[in-house]
């Protein structure tokens, strides 16, 4: 029974282009009590993944929180997957404004202690009394209401690149740190006021509301479906979107737009942009908003530090990474210095440029279709690795193996790696050539894995 992946991303993403059908990207949620989260989860993966599924989704003994890639033909069919459980009757699927055939490249489910990590540990806490929902036009409705106080209960690399006219915008980095600070600073508003939230596609909000009724807030509102829900709604009816910029998205994407309000500034030169990227350094990662010239020049990093490291051998940065984690690292402004341009704090409504939107940016090439563009050929599989003398072993399952040439090692776990053989033993002699059916040995400055695969790339 197939419980995991076995194909790597750039091979998903070649199959799919192959399939040349298309996919939509949406999100789901749904707070219930599930006495067996790793049997439900189980059932998932196996439903799922024979409806060629991927994504990300959390499972806990308190719900269920999905951020998913279906084939458009599937979706019906994915749908009653989850009617199947009583909970999930009826469910609202979140469908992405916009679309991208690689949003989610494999599949994975995951038990955790909660779908959303909250720091509450008060039993008396019923996360099921949540406040009033509020579709797009009520929503715009009571946010012209002076006695309405709206919160974004994103993370600070969420609502600098896009949020809603006249939101508090907390500077934090976790849900859980967000709920301490607004509980202080409207304190004095429980009775009184409009509490109003908003979050990407509504779970976050669906706690929050509920946490805040707990607090002794009075009036409690949530923008029904978050903002993915309200981009669609806007664009339905025909009605003026309060939300500027861009909407945070947790796939490759990394945003999509829902008005052409450029609000925030490349973290490095001080441009207009609101386009995010991970440092191409793998020891660093870092996320953070760069443009298309500081990318180019930078090679995708965040710093000349990160960008000397990159063109060290792989030996090397491996070497380097042994022992250090980056953790919830990735996301934090203060973790790189270089980055001149960055905003804490209270974020502007003010758009400091307009988005071209004749160059669709669905239309921009992703780095997962510049990966795939490197022309190889399947030729082995790992077979396995000897950590002592840092040595992997390969099965030849078709064409041949030289000297000189260039290769490729991917899977889930490794990754892409790039190497030339300048040594080989084939079938424990030294030689110069493998061919197919033959073992072949070589030094890696890394540990492989049996699901990886072996490819010669051509020329």
């Amino acid at each position: 029974m197939q419980l995991y992946n076995t194909l790597s991303a750039e091979e998903r993403a070649e199959l799919i282009d192959q399939a040349g059908k298309q996919r939509l990207t949406l999100s789901f949620y749904a707070y219930a009590k599930i006495e067996d989260p790793k049997k439900f989860r189980d059932d998932l993966f196996i439903v799922w993944n024979e409806l060629d599924a991927l994504g990300r989704t959390y499972v806990a003994h308190e719900g269920i929180n999905a951020q998913m890639s279906v084939p458009a033909e599937n979706f019906e069919a994915f749908r009653e997957t989850l009617e199947a459980y009583d909970f999930m009757k009826g469910i609202r699927l979140n469908v992405a404004v916009e679309h991208d055939d690689h949003s989610f490249l494999k599949l994975t489910v995951k038990v955790r202690d909660k779908i959303v990590a909250d720091g509450l540990n008060d039993e008396t806490f019923d996360v099921t009394n949540i406040g009033v929902h509020l579709k797009a036009k009520e929503f715009n409705e009571i946010l012209e209401d002076p006695n309405t106080i709206v919160v974004d209960f994103r993370n600070h690399y969420e609502s600098e690149i896009g949020h809603f006219k006249g939101a508090i915008t907390p500077d934090v980095e976790t849900f859980r740190e967000s709920l301490p600070i607004i509980n202080e600073q409207l304190k004095d508003f429980k009775e009184d006021k409009n509490l109003v939230m908003y979050c990407t596609g509504g779970i976050r909000c669906e706690k929050a509301s509920a946490y805040f009724k707990h607090q002794g807030f009075k009036n409690v509102f949530q923008l029904e479906g978050g903002i993915i829900n309200y981009a669609k709604q806007i664009k339905e009816e025909n009605i003026e979107s309060k939300f500027l910029g861009k909407n945070f998205v947790f796939d490759h994407r990394l945003g999509e737009r829902i008005t052409d309000d450029i609000l925030s500034q490349c973290h490095q030169c001080g441009k207009p942009c609101d386009n995010h990227t991970n440092c191409e350094n793998e020891g660093c990662h870092l996320l953070f908003i760069q443009c298309d010239e500081c990318k180019a020049e930078m090679e995708n990093c965040c710093s000349t530090e990160c960008q000397e490291i990159i063109h060290m051998s792989l030996a090397d940065q491996v070497k380097m990474r042994r022992g250090v984690k980056n953790g919830n690292m990735i996301f934090r402004k203060g973790k790189s210095e270089n980055l001149k341009f960055k905003h804490s704090g209270a974020l502007s409504d003010v758009a400091l440029a307009k988005a071209d939107l004749t160059e669709s940016e669905i239309a921009k090439p992703k780095d997962i279709r510049q990966k795939i563009k490197i022309k190889k050929t399947l030729i082995g599989k790992a077979e396995h690795y000897f950590p002592k003398s840092e040595v992997g072993q390969f099965l030849m399952e078709k064409d041949t193996l030289k000297i000189g040439d260039n290769i490729l090692i991917s899977g889930p776990t490794t990754g892409n790696q790039t190497l030339k053989i300048t040594a080989m033993y084939v079938n424990g002699k030294q030689n110069d050539e493998a061919k197919e059916g033959d073992k072949v040995t070589f030094s890696l400055p890394f540990r492989i894995r049996l699901s990886d695969k072996l490819y010669k790339i051509l020329e």
